[in-house]
């Protein structure tokens, strides 16, 4: 199976919008860009939610049914490791690898050796094309990396071994997931991480590596986005010259990981891929269920009472809900609202708390992050919480839609084009030059 150039993972904890998310996917489409969508839920995910594997991929092809969708689609086995991918095996056709328990675990005496021999013919001047400077590289730079790395992606060859034993000849798409670590990954470290995975023989097309800043759960990007913009490009150009270098598939590309709402790096992002004609795959959750609740809230009625009520629930559990998280939030519990607050508002006045608009007052990121951790809160209400789902489908959808047409493909993939110009080879003529990037040409 062969991921196009660009997609984007698309999160839906309760199966409801997936025709929703699609009608976002099929106007980039309409305007020229080919961007396959990736349903992803994690074994967390669904542990919470008391869903499983197999009803994401119900949810997803009822979705392409009723919308017509021509196009390739997956449904990703979100952060699996080798104890859980089993029951993602039937239902997947992308699997993430989470192999971060193995960072910084030792290799073997004899492994370590192994690859430092292998890899030997870098020790010197090593130029990357697409970097300015060159790198000196020592066997003590090999073996650094080695020992941080090697163990883990050892494990995410073992589970790629599994997956292919078990789903023998359908070749699915590989991600192997490096960002969960203590620092980013020098553009050294990740070309022998990529080293590493073809020595293993994964046909990975999409590895996640750390990048600088904080890429908390549902909200902008937190860090030098200058620094970030530097990460991304060394990073597209170590893999462009991995791939040549280590025969990996032509097809791999970055993945960032939790990409949703990091509005000031998409700019950046853009530019980057425009310049080395790149492809990326952003990997967005739980922004569709915020959608949700914004549309409950903005249907007014019953719909805010849930709302309402899910907000001031989340807060009496917060520890709890939080806890799982702590690594990839950052809420001050003294700027959350009082539930006394929260009761005296109207649905607008919700929406435009939680909504992520920066530019509104209202906005409260420390409310969008509770909220965002706290879908378990909808879970415990069961049928209650799904029925408005469906009295209120309307207005959700029609949140669901422009949050992931206006707020991420939008500037990550046109570049903020006025009215999403087209782009499929004819400029228009308020397109300046280099401000989309290049899409996939339209099926006739």
């Amino acid at each position: 199976m062969l991921l196009p150039k660009y997609s984007i993972g698309i999160g839906d904890r309760f199966a409801h919008q997936g025709a929703a998310q699609l009608d976002a996917l099929i106007e980039a489409r309409q305007r020229g860009l080919m961007i396959a969508p990736v349903w992803n839920k994690s074994h967390r995910e669904h542990t919470i939610v008391g869903s499983k594997p197999g009803d994401v991929r119900v949810e997803v092809d009822r979705a392409v049914k009723a919308r017509g969708w021509t196009g390739p689609y997956f449904v990703d086995a979100d952060h699996i490791g080798i104890k859980t991918v089993d029951g993602f095996l039937d239902s997947s056709d992308f699997f993430t690898l989470d192999v971060a328990e193995l960072i910084g675990a030792e290799p073997s005496i004899d492994e370590l050796a192994r690859f430092v021999e292998k890899r030997k013919k870098y020790l010197g001047r090593l130029q990357i094309p697409g970097i300015d400077r060159g790198f000196d590289i020592s066997e003590t730079m090999i073996e650094d990396a080695a020992r941080k790395y090697l163990p883990a992606v050892q494990q995410a060859g073992r589970i790629y071994r599994h997956i292919e034993k078990a789903k023998p000849g359908d070749a699915p798409v590989i991600e192997v997931s490096m960002d969960e670590t203590d620092r980013p990954q020098t553009p050294v470290e990740l070309f022998f991480i990529l080293a590493a995975v073809a020595d293993e023989g994964i046909p990975a097309q999409t590895v996640a590596p750390r990048f600088t800043g904080r890429f908390n759960k549902g909200v902008d990007y937190v860090g030098d986005v200058a620094q970030f913009a530097k990460e991304f490009e060394q990073d597209l150009a170590v893999i462009a010259f991995a791939v040549e270098q280590f025969g990996l598939s032509e097809n791999l590309k970055l993945s960032v990981h939790s990409g949703s709402d990091k509005f000031s790096i998409y700019g950046p992002m853009h530019r980057a891929l425009n310049r080395f004609n790149a492809g990326v795959h952003l990997k967005t959750a739980g922004t569709t269920w915020l959608e949700e609740l914004i549309g409950l809230a903005a249907a007014g009625g019953d719909g805010l009472e849930i709302a309402k009520e899910i907000y001031k629930t989340a807060l009496s559990r917060f520890d709890e809900l939080c806890a799982p998280y702590a690594s990839v939030i950052d809420i001050d519990p003294a700027a959350l609202p009082a539930p006394e607050t929260v009761d005296s508002w109207n649905g607008e006045t919700f929406a435009s708390a939680l909504r992520h608009d920066q530019s509104c007052d209202a906005y409260n990121h420390n409310l969008r992050q509770l909220l965002h951790v706290g879908y378990k809160v909808a879970a415990d209400m069961g049928e209650q919480f799904l029925d408005a789902l469906e009295k209120h489908a309307r207005v959700i959808a029609k949140n669901v839609t422009e949050n992931i047409l206006q707020r991420h493909i939008r500037p990550l993939f046109f570049g903020n084009l006025p009215d999403l110009e087209r782009v499929n080879g004819k400029q228009s003529k308020s397109q300046r030059p280099g401000t989309a990037v290049p899409g996939a040409r339209m099926p006739a």
